[in-house]
């Protein structure tokens, strides 16, 4: 029977090669994804008279560092940005603490109405954003918030897939049986999220984190009603870019590639350990 096995555990523990049909898919895939930003690069480094002929230019110019310029001081990019990362940073942060807490109660914690209020949050994904921005903007003006950061921050602190996402992963990743022990040894429930969920849940709050950062990061509909060219994000600041009675397409390229740039260095740096993370969350035992 030993000797049966061994050619199964052997073929386990050989690492797989892609052969040529999966790496040209592969290439076709990455060059799709990189096309669109190519292009904004290509269009950026280029005049707007160039770039309204036939054929669109397909190779580098000239002119990038003056479009980006331009971007940088007509858009006032560089406040965009620190408003843009302080938005996203705090969103992500508020997102992950609150909807980890919220996902380890429905999952875990036993409460009257439980699956109610459960209901009651995964229904208000169906609800479509629009239809509460009127409300939303009479409560801000009332609080005297038009035109402030806090405005695009608390209305996106919480969000129900959040919620969902991190109760469906600690129902599967959090054993009963280690709360249980916890709280015999006189642990609370503060102490409990913090020494035992947390922890547990790091992989899938690096996911949540990564993805609430990005969705606030190029979020447009509500920012650009709350606030101003005066204290814009990165999206609000794009609107206000190539303005005239022909609009400058470069510079807007240009200002889309600076709001672009960070993201892109965000995964290279931690790319590998938000990866990481999710592996190590995915192989059980």
């Amino acid at each position: 029977m030993a000797t049966a096995r061994m050619p199964t555990a052997h073929r386990a523990g050989r690492q797989l090669h892609g052969g040529p049909v999966a790496y040209a898919v592969l290439t076709l895939f990455a060059a799709g994804s990189l096309f669109p930003l190519v292009w904004t690069a290509v269009a950026a480094s280029r005049d707007n008279t160039r770039l309204a002929r036939t054929p669109p230019p397909l190779w580098f110019g000239d002119h990038l560092i003056r479009n980006l310029g331009r971007a940088w001081t007509e858009g006032n990019m560089g406040l965009a940005l620190f408003n843009t990362t302080l938005v996203a940073g705090t969103v992500a942060l508020g997102t992950v603490f609150f909807c980890t807490i919220a996902g380890f109660a429905f999952a875990k914690l036993r409460f009257r109405l439980k699956n109610v209020l459960l209901s009651l949050t995964i229904g208000t994904m169906l609800v479509p954003p629009q239809l509460g921005v009127v409300p939303l903007f009479m409560v801000v003006a009332r609080l005297g918030w038009t035109d402030r950061l806090p405005t695009v921050v608390l209305p996106t602190l919480v969000s129900a897939f959040g919620v969902f996402f991190m109760r469906q992963y600690l129902v599967e990743a959090l054993p009963t049986e280690l709360i249980e022990a916890a709280r015999v040894d006189g642990a609370s429930s503060w102490r409990v999220v913090r020494h035992i969920v947390f922890p547990v849940a790091r992989p899938a709050m690096a996911v949540l984190g990564m993805l609430s950062f990005v969705q606030a990061w190029n979020d447009f509909f509500w920012p650009v009603i709350a606030l101003t060219q005066e204290n814009p994000t990165v999206q609000v600041a794009l609107t206000g870019l190539g303005r005239g009675y022909v609009p400058d397409q470069a510079v807007v390229m240009a200002g889309a590639l600076l709001g672009t740039l960070p993201l892109l260095l965000a995964f290279t740096f931690f790319g590998r350990q938000i990866v990481g993370g999710i592996m190590r969350g995915a192989v059980k035992g």
